[in-house]
């Protein structure tokens, strides 16, 4: 594994470096994501669907929403919801207007840190695979609750490397060597596949990072890992 100080951006430089980062890798983002997770993402993403509580003809918003993959479980689980997603990249949001047939809901540009929502506008609000590539994760959060309703709840889905020695050295290995090789391959742009694994090395732990999001206004917060502790799913009630 190479010096994370090697690999990723200076602190304010981190935003435009994601954005464009996305921007090149999106026409593969979702082949990456099926195959750096053997599929599992999927199920990941309705687990944090359910999580959300949202009731029948309820509303939410996915932040750094990509191609749309978290709006459109909401919407495969309920068609009566209303689902909104904003990313920073236009590009990934092209990707996923139209993907899924029969589905539809607005993507809008934003910034996770300064949400153009007002107050208790929606009954959830989900992150998928985003903390790792804000430059204030407490922010991020913050802003989250901000636009959720009271009694409504915030649910992130995040990777976490594992800590076991045998299996947290293969994967490792895996992470760290395998995910840059073939994304690489794949979409041509092996400095992102390598950023990517990197920026999980200081990413707080998960019981850090519920502590973080009871910081910015969350109560009740929980987490649970998957995949033998190399993915984790936060949630919390404003």
């Amino acid at each position: 594994m190479r010096d994370p100080k090697t690999v990723l951006p200076p602190i304010e430089e981190k935003r435009s470096y994601v954005q464009r980062m996305f921007t090149d890798i999106a026409p593969r983002y979702d082949l990456m994501n099926r195959l750096m997770t053997l599929g599992r993402d999927q199920v990941w993403r309705r687990t944090v669907v359910r999580l959300c509580r949202l009731p029948r003809g309820g509303s939410l918003l996915d932040v750094a929403t990509g191609t749309g993959d978290i709006g459109y479980e909401a919407l495969k689980q309920d068609p009566t919801l209303r689902a909104v997603g904003v990313d920073l990249t236009p590009e990934m949001m092209r990707r996923g207007r139209g993907k899924v047939a029969g589905a539809s809901f607005p993507f809008a540009v934003a910034d996770a840190l300064a949400l153009p929502f007002q107050d208790n506008a929606f009954d959830a609000a989900t992150s998928g695979f985003m903390m790792r590539n804000v430059v204030d994760i407490r922010q991020a959060f913050a802003e989250q609750v901000r636009v959720v309703r009271p009694g409504g709840r915030v649910v992130c889905l995040e990777i976490t490397l594992p800590r076991g020695k045998v299996f947290g050295s293969l994967f490792r290995f895996y992470f760290f060597r395998i995910v840059p090789l073939v994304g690489g391959l794949i979409s041509g742009q092996r400095s992102a596949y390598t950023y990517l694994p990197h920026s999980a090395v200081n990413f707080p732990r998960p019981a850090q990072l519920a502590q973080i999001m009871a910081s910015a206004g969350l109560r009740d917060v929980q987490y649970r890992t998957a995949m033998l502790g190399t993915v984790a799913v936060h949630w919390g009630t404003k």
